[in-house]
């Protein structure tokens, strides 16, 4: 169910729908930093983990660059 402060439960969204979502807060992630009350930030961190969680929850196997490990 939607909440205008939370969004739609993560759990309830499409993959095409989560990864829209996730894109969406990752291209606004520095403007919200940068400029959105903290209010906004509280909210946009929330989100953003709530999304990422039910990614990791979904795709527990997600493929790994190997280029992007570090030692």
């Amino acid at each position: 169910m939607a909440d205008l402060d939370t969004g739609v439960d993560a759990a309830d969204l499409t993959d095409d729908d989560l990864m829209r979502e996730m894109s969406s807060l990752h291209r606004t992630r520095l403007d919200t930093l940068r400029h959105g009350s903290d209010a906004a930030l509280a909210n946009h961190l929330r989100r953003t983990a709530e999304l990422e969680t039910e990614y990791l929850t979904r795709y527990p196997g997600r493929e790994v660059d190997p280029s992007r490990l570090r030692d």
